[in-house]
């Protein structure tokens, strides 16, 4: 009997300062990775998806976004530098 599946895992990459296209507050937004992992036997061996998504820490809207402006959210957190444009927010259906 082999015992296969999957696993989630949920990483915070940073926590940005944007302005909120839902609620319209420019409010703290976490950035965080969701990866998830074929296991076998328990042990998860690698990667099937990954995905990327902010959320409003104010009214709790999430967006998707692409691996690229991740990235760009990521290193502009990490300089302290105000992101060049702010994503728009929409409601996450995931």
């Amino acid at each position: 009997m082999i015992i296969f599946g999957t696993k989630g895992y949920l990483y915070q990459l940073a926590i940005l300062t944007l302005v909120c296209g839902q609620c319209g507050n420019p409010a703290a937004h976490t950035l965080s990775k969701r990866v998830t992992k074929f296991t076998l036997f328990f042990i998860p061996l690698f990667p099937v998806s990954t995905k990327y998504a902010t959320q409003c820490t104010f009214c709790g809207a999430q967006q998707k976004i692409g691996k690229e402006q991740a990235e760009q959210l990521q290193v502009q957190g990490a300089s302290g530098q105000a992101p060049g444009h702010q994503p728009q927010q929409q409601p996450y259906q995931g």
